[in-house]
């Protein structure tokens, strides 16, 4: 009988994500996921596998500033990955030497594992020091960003809350929640679930300490941070209207305006990606939303499909644009090492491409939701500034953002613009 091929490890499954994020160029959360789903580890396992593979994305750049400190000639990057593993363990979860480094070690091609042994060993009799120089260094290398994103965010916002917000993305992020009213009531929701905790100052998002698969598996909840609704609540969508979502997947914010209109009226969600419609329609079915009709549908390319244009004019529109997401990087957390200077500009193109396309399938009197997970005013309020210079038959209404050094939950955007005439 054939023998049953050993299970990897925790940390041989985070060490396996890291080389393929490194190689592969696809999101870490794509990563981890495919990883994961091809092992039979445990819930406390796999918990520890994201761990160091989310860990060790978040402070690169301090680690190998450590693994600079400890050795000058060069390493090779599969070395390097099992360098930053290790002295992850290390100074970040306090494991024990002998574990973090036998571990570690034990990864190694059996030629290199003196090296990485004789490199852990060193750091970790010299970890006082290694922390006191780091704490010297640059905002970028105690916090693991890009120096660009943080001078950029020390002139928009200030060298404390830039701090802030470098710190902030750095923070395993909590697990909000928010009610789906569709299904169930806030208090029954409380009374079925009562390990969620009640948001102030937000009472239909809750927070949970572990995940409500069977919460979410009865539609009851739908995981969103709260920030989310801001562009919901701007919109401010009323049951009977015709309401268009343009960039709509993976359908927090559909759910959600139907959720606000009770179901009664109609919704068209576009999204231009068939996966992504895919996890739409699902997402939707689950939750109820039983008045939105899904269409695959690129905003930047091609003619608008005439079965969008036969329900239009729309009472309301919602344009949740792509963007850089700086304002998620707690949750997206390999963004900060995709992300370049001229993504900005890029993204604001693109944007605007979307509105414009969009913005005529609007009623007179209509209203206009623009809004992003970014922080920058790139993607924000100069987006808005064209708009109203290009389109003198509107006006802007009401701006809102979350920040998170200042309001404790992830940056988001939201711009309302009536159609005037």
């Amino acid at each position: 009988m054939a023998k049953r091929r050993a299970q990897p490890s925790a940390r041989r499954t985070a060490l396996a994500a890291l080389r393929a994020w490194r190689t592969e160029k696809r999101f870490a959360d794509s990563v981890i996921a495919k990883l994961l789903a091809q092992t039979e580890l445990d819930v406390r396992d796999r918990a520890f596998t994201l761990e160091l593979f989310y860990g060790v994305l978040r402070n690169a750049t301090l680690l190998d500033f450590w693994i600079g400190c400890l050795r000058k000639s060069p390493l090779d990057v599969d070395l390097r990955d099992l360098l930053r593993l290790g002295l992850y363990q290390l100074f970040f979860l306090k494991t024990p030497e002998h574990a973090a480094v036998h571990e570690t070690v034990e990864l190694a091609p059996k030629s290199r594992r003196a090296l990485i042994n004789a490199i852990l060993r060193t750091a970790a009799r010299r970890q006082d020091e290694l922390r006191s120089q780091a704490n010297a260094q640059c905002l970028a290398i105690r916090t693991s960003h890009p120096r660009f994103l943080v001078a950029r965010w020390e002139q928009n916002f200030g060298p404390q809350a830039a701090e802030a917000l470098c710190t902030w993305n750095n923070r395993p992020p909590p697990l909000y929640a928010r009610i789906n009213r569709l299904k169930i009531g806030r208090e029954s929701f409380r009374r079925a679930y009562p390990e969620s905790r009640p948001l102030s100052g937000n009472p239909h998002f809750v927070e949970f300490h572990t995940f409500p698969t069977e919460a979410l598996a009865q539609g009851h909840c739908y995981i969103q941070d709260p920030s989310t609704a801001i562009a919901c609540q701007l919109l401010d969508p009323q049951p009977g209207e015709k309401i268009l979502d343009v960039c709509a997947a993976p359908g927090g914010k559909t759910s959600h305006i139907a959720e606000l209109m009770r179901n009664r009226g109609g919704i068209v969600a576009c999204d231009r990606a068939a996966e992504r419609v895919r996890v739409l329609e699902e997402n939707l079915a689950r939750l109820g939303a039983g008045i939105a009709r899904v269409f695959r549908f690129d905003w930047t390319r091609g003619r608008i499909p005439k079965e969008i244009v036969a329900i239009a004019p729309f009472d309301r529109v919602l344009i949740d644009a792509p963007c850089s997401n700086t304002g998620v990087m707690r949750r997206r957390v390999d963004v900060r090492w995709r992300i370049r200077a001229a993504d900005f500009v890029r993204m604001q193109k693109q944007q605007l491409k979307i509105v414009r396309t969009a913005l005529g399938l609007l009623k007179t009197g209509g209203v206009l939701v623009y809004s992003t997970c970014s922080l920058e005013p790139e993607e924000n309020e100069k987006v808005v500034q064209q708009l109203l210079r290009e389109f003198a038959n509107s006006r802007r209404m009401e701006v809102q953002s979350s920040l998170p050094f200042r309001d404790g939950f992830d940056g988001a955007f939201a711009a309302k613009l009536i159609r005037t005439g």
